[in-house]
């Protein structure tokens, strides 16, 4: 379990990154359905364990007098011989703008480069300015476009292809 050292001024909660277990899934659904109109199944999250991507959970761990564990974000990446792909960055909605997709990101990242990644990509609605501006604060810039990339309530939304050099 990592205990990320920012969170250690409020000694009555915390936060932990570790991998992703088979019975994480159903909290795991929880979060994605809470944060996307159209959230990836758990059968896609399987077949990501399964497949040996990097998979992270990130729980808020609350030292109270009960000491409940809650998973309140995830992220999955591929890697490939020189490259990351970062498919799925969430955080639940009752837990964002804290800095914890940021500590998720770079924890991803840096767990690509230790595997000796030199690039790093993903896609990002064209919608989700927040999300942008997190991963160009993170270095990543447009280098490509997806049309009709996302589905939505109405249709399809683009996306930006991003990417940056680790």
């Amino acid at each position: 379990m990592i205990v990320n050292p920012i969170f250690a001024a409020a000694p009555a909660h915390h936060y932990a990154l570790r991998l992703m277990q088979r019975d994480d899934l159903p909290a795991v659904i929880v979060v994605e359905k809470a944060a996307y109109q159209h959230p990836w199944s758990s059968g896609i999250f399987r077949d990501c364990l399964r497949a040996g991507y990097c998979n992270l959970v990130l729980e808020h761990v609350s030292d109270d007098h009960y000491q409940s564990i809650i998973i309140c974000g995830h992220g999955i990446m591929m890697l490939t011989t020189d490259e990351c792909h970062i498919l799925n960055l969430c955080i639940h909605p009752d837990y964002q703008r804290r800095g914890l997709g940021r500590i998720l990101l770079r924890r991803l990242l840096a767990l690509a480069q230790q595997r000796h990644a030199m690039t790093a990509f993903l896609e990002v609605r064209v919608s989700n300015g927040t999300a942008i501006a997190l991963y160009q604060a993170e270095g990543f810039n447009e280098v490509g476009y997806r049309r009709n990339y996302y589905p939505t309530l109405t249709g399809r939304e683009d996306a930006l292809v991003m990417a940056r050099a680790l």
